[in-house]
């Protein structure tokens, strides 16, 4: 039986494995956490197929976001990221990522961690949405506007409501999968509601 998924993902293998894998599914991995937010900053203004193609290069660029390495990167070291065709070579999105590990280091010192910074906004439940279709989707909310607005003023660079709401979807403390979407959890749900008794 062929799965159900959102209609943005369909027709693109990159895609839909990052769709089924990885979009919407709860994380807690700081190192994750801010992969995930490095790449939707480098995805502003482009496609996020272009980001897809290109992840590995970027894992690869920066250390497996390592966020203490990327702290202590120096001049150096920009220069190296700028000439990488294997990752965007945006230099105020590179200096905005190594500013933004700076940044996480000290809510990791105030917070224990980023994780538990960025999901106390939600008391660690992920908010599950019931859209139909993707025009219900909204591209922000009044959440996302207060953590960016919280997140600069801990010193975050190269971020909008737009991307901080792209980032809640990826790492899951939004679930923004559509209704019928197979990775919908009143889909899981229904699944599991359907299991033989014996």
């Amino acid at each position: 039986m062929t799965k159900r998924r959102c209609d943005w993902c369909k027709g693109n293998h990159l895609y839909e494995n990052y769709h089924d894998i990885v979009w919407g599914v709860p994380v807690f991995e700081d190192n994750i956490l801010f992969e995930s937010l490095t790449l939707e900053i480098f995805q502003s203004g482009l496609s996020w197929i272009t980001i897809l193609k290109k992840r590995e290069g970027f894992i690869k660029a920066f250390d497996s976001f390592d966020i203490y390495k990327i702290a202590s990167y120096d001049i150096k070291k920009e220069k190296e990221l700028i000439a990488n065709t294997s990752i965007i070579r945006n230099n105020l999105k590179i200096k905005a990522t190594i500013n933004n590990a700076k940044a996480i280091i000290k809510i990791q010192e105030e917070h224990n961690s980023f994780s538990k910074y960025i999901w106390n906004y939600v008391n660690n439940d992920p908010i599950i949405n019931k859209f139909k279709s993707l025009n219900e989707v909204p591209n922000n909310t009044p959440l996302a506007k207060k953590i960016c607005i919280d997140l600069k003023k801990k010193g975050f660079k190269f971020i909008g409501p737009t991307i901080i709401y792209s980032f809640m979807q990826a790492i899951g403390m939004t679930n923004d999968h559509l209704i019928y979407c197979f990775c919908h959890p009143m889909q899981l749900i229904k699944k599991v509601n359907r299991r033989p008794l014996h």
